[in-house]
């Protein structure tokens, strides 16, 4: 096929059909008229030889080769968008501009607000809007309609730009007058008391949940069924937020991550103990679409977050470092030297 022939306009439509699976919403898109659309798809047809779009029961389905050709049209458009964009420096003090950044409820407790702190300090019209998991999709990602997403992610698509911004262990957050800390903080004391859950991590509406499906139940519960044990929930919240504050029931606990538990470092109705088990970390990562990756608007926000969090881990480095390996030291003498009264 001679390239110089092709319609890189083709290009364009395909990429909206296939996003948005409709013929007039991608011509409204566009703003071209539907029969001009439907045209477009008609010469995008001939082109590749497939229908690409067939009209099914569930509306218009994306055929193997069109699901094929997706990513790689997205990033032919990519890289000429990026060639003909004029490359103007970000200036922080004058930008107006919106950054809207999707974070789980821990990363907008113990992140957020430093980094709001810091934008009002460099650029103080800049408006940041903060998204939770369940307002936006992978979708909004990639096509740059986020320019971040903060979070614990199991599986990122391939395409995105990722970076990791801290790994985080656990900490069991409990009132200082709690029953248990009668006694030596050990497994079968923490099986014996009742418990805050608190997660919400991944993009979608969240559910209800099932207290007996231990593998949706996240960190905490899987790690206690590898080790053939199970804990008594009395409360489910997706809020850590929340959660600090209900531990402050005098025989709750809330199994949080570290992070989150040094935030309540202050106050003196909380004590915070390492988990008598073990709980494998997790990284805490910021991910954005390859259509941002060479912004300057964009990498202006990249190093300010990636620079907040460094600042974070300096100063939780004293706090969090007793709870890395911590559990490996429990035992029927307990932790007792790991307690974390307010200081």
């Amino acid at each position: 096929m001679d390239i110089s022939r092709v319609d890189l306009n083709l290009l364009v439509y395909l990429d909206v059909l296939l996003r948005e699976r409709n013929v007039t919403k991608a011509a409204n898109h566009l703003g071209i008229t539907q029969p001009a659309m439907s045209n477009g798809l008609r010469r995008l047809r001939d082109l590749f030889g497939d229908p690409l779009l067939v009209r099914t029961s569930e509306g218009m389905t994306a055929t193997e080769r069109a699901t094929e050709l997706q990513p790689l049209v997205r990033s032919i458009l990519s890289d000429i968008e990026q060639a003909v964009q004029e490359k103007t420096p970000f200036s922080a003090g004058e930008s107006q501009r919106v950054f809207r950044i999707m974070a789980s409820d821990y990363a907008e407790s113990c992140l957020m607000p430093r980094v709001l702190r810091r934008i009002r300090q460099e650029a103080p019209n800049v408006t940041l809007d903060v998204l939770t998991p369940s307002d936006v999709s992978f979708l909004d990602v990639e096509q740059g309609r986020l320019d971040m997403a903060i979070n614990r992610f199991d599986k990122l698509p391939q395409s995105f730009h990722q970076k990791t911004l801290w790994t985080e262990y656990f900490a069991c957050l409990m009132n200082a007058r709690n029953p248990i800390l009668r006694q030596p903080f050990t497994l079968d004391s923490y099986l014996d008391a009742s418990h805050i859950w608190v997660s919400k991590t991944g993009f979608g509406v969240g559910v209800g949940v099932n207290p007996k499906d231990v593998q949706r139940l996240g960190w905490v519960d899987e790690a206690l069924s590898l080790i053939g044990h199970k804990r008594q929930i009395s409360v489910f919240t997706r809020h850590y937020q929340v959660a600090m504050l209900l531990a402050e029931q005098h025989d709750l606990i809330a199994t949080l991550p570290c992070r989150a538990a040094w935030l309540q470092k202050d106050n003196a109705n909380l004590v915070v103990k390492a988990p008598p088990f073990e709980i494998p970390p997790f990284e805490l990562k910021m991910a954005w679409s390859p259509l941002l990756q060479h912004n300057p608007d964009h990498q202006w926000l990249r190093r300010l977050i990636v620079e907040v969090a460094e600042e974070v881990d300096t100063e939780f480095a004293p706090f969090g470092g007793r709870f890395e390996g911590a559990w490996q030291a429990s035992d029927a003498k307990g932790l007792k030297g790991l307690t974390e009264p307010s200081e």
